[in-house]
């Protein structure tokens, strides 16, 4: 008998099914594929997707069904003729391999998907989003006003302001510091108004004469209560300079430090070098407004003149940011050029009459007439309510009438210290006065250039 292993030895080896080497082939992946996942960090589905390999692939075998190829057809007499039986061909079952390619995940070099690097990406996002913010629309470098305290500090209880208000205040004390309402809203529009004006400029100073055709209506009071609202809210240096080229009365309204005037800055221009030169020459308020007087003598044989008041002008541009001017009665002097030559802004001055409502109004039209058109038109009218007459006259229809020439109207209200016609204390004023006075430096303030550049 034969040996059965010569046999099965030299026996043709056995097909191995295709479903069999699929099978075992995908056993084999499996295997391969619990080392790959051993390597994954747990729970991170970026972490997955960034480390599957540049390329998967998979090789599938797939058997067709036989084949059957029938030779060249033969002729049934060619066939018979030669003894020949036609062959059947059956060809061998075939396998094709299919390879499925995935594309990597595109990912920057040294990046970590960890789950900590993406929380503190979420922590600085808010950040950076109020940086590019800031910086989106300016390329210029910050100055030193921006690093505020709002800006700077955390908002918690201990950073956090005690609250201005009645009730606010109450709560506050009655709750031992632990309930904070914040400000009230009357405290809140104060505060907003305060920040409009203290808006900041670039450029140089912002030049403000306040004016009219008439004399007696207040112009003198107006440019009081505007440079001390000015002064009062913002932070850099305000001043009010008295350019009637007669006897002029504004240094009359604060308390007088020294009796120096603008001819003995005329005189002294060579000599200023610094602040400490010039403010010596001024008088300051209680709410920090410096005060340059006029010439108080009627003996002087040359008034106060264009070129003078281009020199105190360009002493006062050296270290101010507003300088306000008193101009003097009438609009045809030679200061009154000079002044309108540099003014950013200007402020009419009217009363509650008949007479000087319509002296206002000429004003304007001689404004206009001379090519200052556009100062005309972002002009503000401050109405003095003081005046005689002013209880007769309907106010609202002069208002209508300024309303149709100008930018913006502004009552004065009557108050005591302001009638006197003495020095004038900021603090002691009505509420409704000072109220007046804000409303007045808010809409000038809101009327500058912020920059000369633009």
């Amino acid at each position: 008998m034969p040996d059965k292993r010569t046999d099965d030895q030299s026996a043709p080896a056995r097909p191995v099914s295709a479903a069999k080497r699929t099978r075992d082939e995908r056993d084999n992946f499996d295997t391969q594929g619990d080392d790959y996942h051993s390597e994954l960090p747990p729970h991170t589905i970026d972490n997955l997707a960034a480390s599957l390999p540049e390329s998967l692939s998979v090789p599938i075998e797939v058997t067709l069904g036989p084949r059957r190829s029938v030779a060249a057809a033969v002729r049934p007499s060619l066939v018979a003729g030669n003894g020949i039986e036609p062959t059947r061909v059956v060809s061998a079952p075939s396998t094709h391999t299919v390879e499925i390619s995935t594309p990597a995940p595109t990912r920057a070099a040294g990046t970590s998907f960890a789950i900590e690097s993406l929380s503190r990406a979420d922590a600085v996002s808010s950040v950076r989003r109020d940086r590019s913010i800031r910086t989106e629309n300016s390329t210029a470098p910050e100055s030193a006003s921006m690093l505020t305290s709002d800006r700077l500090l955390t908002v918690n209880r201990k950073t956090r302001k005690a609250p201005q208000g009645v009730w606010p205040e109450f709560v506050y004390a009655l709750t031992l510091h632990l309930v904070n309402l914040g400000d009230s809203a009357k405290v809140r529009a104060y505060k907003e108004m305060d920040e409009r004006i203290r808006r900041q400029f670039d450029g140089g100073t912002r030049f403000v004469p306040i004016l009219t055709r008439k004399g007696g209506v207040g112009k003198t009071t107006v440019t009081t209560l505007l440079g001390m609202a000015l002064a009062d809210a913002r932070d850099d240096r305000i001043i009010a300079i008295d350019a009637n080229p007669d006897r002029g009365t504004l240094s009359e309204r604060v308390s007088k430090q020294t009796r120096s005037t603008v001819r003995d800055v005329v005189s002294k221009a060579a000599s200023i070098g610094n602040f400490t030169d010039f403010s010596s020459l001024v008088s300051r308020d209680e709410t920090r407004l410096d005060i340059l007087a006029s010439d108080t003598d009627p003996l002087l044989s040359e008034a106060f003149d264009e070129n003078d008041y281009n020199v105190v002008a360009d002493l006062a541009a050296r270290y101010y940011s507003i300088a306000l001017t008193d101009c003097g009665t009438g609009i045809v002097h030679s200061v009154m050029r000079a002044t309108l030559q540099r003014a950013d802004a200007i402020v009419i001055v009217s009363g509650g009459s008949v007479d000087e409502a319509r002296l206002a109004s000429e004003t304007l039209t001689w404004l206009e007439a001379n090519g200052y058109g556009e100062l005309v038109r972002n002009a503000i009218v401050a109405i003095n309510t003081a005046t005689q007459g002013t209880n007769l006259v309907r106010l609202e229809e002069i208002e209508a009438h300024f309303r149709s020439r100008v930018r913006e109207i502004v009552r004065i209200p009557y108050d005591p210290q302001l009638a006197a016609g003495s020095v004038v204390s900021y603090k002691d004023l009505k509420p409704i006065t000072r109220l007046a006075a804000r409303t007045l430096a808010e809409l000038v303030v809101e009327g500058l250039p912020t920059d000369r550049n633009l």
